[in-house]
């Protein structure tokens, strides 16, 4: 399986997606069209899953500030995570410590996602 690498702009963020098992997402994300912008990833997320790749995922996000269509589609993004029955999945939402609202994002998909590990990091 290929890895998938979109580089971050102004409106969205850097998405490494490695199929040894560690997946990224560093950045800003209020894209214009957010679902179309993230169909890559869903996508390959799905397939990494089918395709049984690694035992364990790391997924590092460190979304410095996001949308209100952004915060669903990680919503959409957690709920796939946890509906994966193959792998041990470890979340690690990484935010400034000055970034009070990054912190409540964090604490709110731990609260959503009680069946998800989820690390809140702060740098």
């Amino acid at each position: 399986m290929e890895n998938l690498h979109i580089d971050a702009t102004k409106y969205t963020p850097e998405i490494i997606l490695d199929s040894k098992g560690v997946l990224s997402l560093v950045g800003k994300s209020y894209p214009e069209n957010t679902f179309e912008f993230y169909t890559p990833m869903m996508e390959w997320i799905k397939s990494y899953f089918n395709n049984n790749v690694a035992k364990i995922t790391t997924v590092n996000m460190e979304i410095i500030y996001f949308n209100s269509s952004s915060s669903k589609l990680f919503f959409d993004f957690f709920d796939l995570l946890e509906d994966n029955n193959s792998n041990e999945i470890v979340i690690n939402w990484i935010y400034d410590e000055e970034n009070e609202s990054a912190l409540e994002a964090g604490e709110d998909f731990v609260e959503d996602f009680e069946d998800l590990t989820i690390n809140l990091v702060s740098k």
